[in-house]
């Protein structure tokens, strides 16, 4: 006769490996965000950066072909916003960035963080060497995106050009064609230098040819905002002034009535440029005069175009290097400085200034977009201890201003002082002495 009866439970299964030391499957208990610290809390909630998708899906085989008769030899049209086939003289005009996306619409609806496809963060595997299959013939044609976006097919001359928005960074969404050309840029830096020869460097004077000028497109983000920003300190109004001693020892003072002073403002920022290069964005004047590029700010970014390679041909150009959350700092920098601006001019009555001691700054919504701006530069390295120092000369490639730093020869400097301090002591001489 079988036995029917249950068999004895098994022992737990405890140790190593056994269903109790199985960790829970993710997801499967909820995390409350109000229980995480804060910084990790506002992360967690933080809206996904919406996504403008800006690539130009007619160039994504690397050729641009003229409209008209299909040729790939195609170049800008110097002074202009066009693009010329150099077989048939076919020329049109790019499609502005703008229009083409709905950029320049809707400051005040912006919520959240807005990118588009050439302002993604750049691959940290990302290589420079790019490949590409020409069409022509079928040959491989590489690209080094380090310092240019357009190469040509070694058999069959067609140009090939780095038009797909891909995750390395190389290819922003815009670029702000060239219009002046180079040798007005040229005699622009010449009558620049020409103003400072007296006392300008000798090698500086003897290195400086046009060849050293060179057509660079820089990379920067243009960023589009929606803020508002508190404002609070002390403003003073001078209420009665005067002096107390006399001779040397005569010294002014001052009453003031000091009022609490509180102010909010709500603004949009529309196309503020911001350097994407790390060693553009390096203003330490100890080393290169960098931030005289910021001095030929600004420029009309309303007039960039889709992205197209065939801006670039002959010309040199920097990749991005920064993305938008390490652009964050210095934006949140230049909206703070907006929001003291806006403010200005309702506390002129206080003739004393107003001293901002507390300031607080809310970013309501963002929108990014790479692009590419014109500029002419020469540079000149300055042998010096601590590895010199780089002068640039810039020229704005749409509007012509030029600004620059130019070595000199100290030693020029300090006689002229000397000889201007021993001339005005000798008119200050002359006269007390016919007095």
């Amino acid at each position: 006769m079988s036995n029917t009866s249950n068999p004895p439970p098994l022992p737990p299964v405890s140790g190593p490996g056994s269903p109790q030391d199985v960790p829970p499957v993710p997801g499967s208990f909820p995390i409350d965000p109000a229980t995480l610290p804060k910084p990790i809390r506002d992360e967690l909630l933080a809206p996904d950066p919406v996504a403008i998708d800006t690539s130009a899906v007619e160039l994504k085989d690397g050729l641009n072909h003229c409209p008209k008769c299909g040729a790939t030899e195609i170049r800008h049209k110097p002074g202009s916003d066009l693009l010329i086939c150099q077989y048939c003289r076919h020329e049109w005009h790019g499609e502005r960035i703008e229009e083409a996306f709905g950029l320049g619409e809707g400051l005040d609806q912006l919520s959240g963080t807005v990118i588009a496809s050439g302002a993604r963060d750049i691959a940290a595997d990302s290589a420079s060497l790019m490949s590409f299959k020409c069409t022509g013939c079928g040959a491989e044609v590489t690209i080094n995106t380090e310092n240019s976006m357009t190469a040509r097919c070694h058999w069959c001359r067609h140009v090939l050009g780095v038009n797909e928005q891909i995750a390395n960074g190389a290819v922003p969404d815009a670029v702000l064609p060239f219009h002046v050309k180079k040798d007005d840029a040229v005699a622009r830096i010449r009558q620049f230098v020409d103003k400072r020869r007296l006392f300008a460097l000798k090698e500086f004077k003897e290195q400086f040819t046009p060849e050293n000028v060179i057509g660079v497109y820089l990379p920067y983000m243009i960023v589009d905002g929606k803020a508002s920003a508190d404002v609070a300190g002390k403003g003073e109004i001078k209420t009665r002034e005067y002096t107390r001693g006399s001779g040397e020892k005569k010294e002014t003072y001052y009453d003031a009535d000091v009022y609490q002073v509180d102010r909010h403002v709500d603004f949009t920022v529309d196309d503020l440029p911001l350097e994407s290069s790390s060693e553009r964005a390096n203003h330490d004047t100890r080393a290169n005069t960098n931030n005289i590029i910021n001095t030929i700010l600004p420029f009309d970014t309303k007039n960039a175009v889709k992205w197209n390679a065939s801006y670039l041909v002959g010309l040199s150009s920097e990749k991005r290097d920064r993305d938008v959350e390490q652009l964050r700092p210095r934006l949140e920098d230049q909206l703070l400085s907006i929001a003291r601006s806006q403010v200005e001019t309702s506390v002129n009555r206080f003739n004393r200034g107003v001293r901002w001691e507390q300031e607080r700054l809310d970013v309501h919504g963002t929108r990014w977009v790479a692009m590419y701006l014109p500029v002419w530069l020469y540079s000149y390295h300055q042998p010096g201890s601590n590895g010199g120092m780089l002068h640039y000369i810039a020229v704005n490639g749409r509007t012509g201003e030029t600004m620059g730093s130019v070595p000199v020869q100290q030693w020029k400097l300090l006689m002229t002082a000397i000889t201007v301090g021993t001339f005005l002591e000798g008119i200050a001489l002359w006269i007390l002495g016919n007095s």
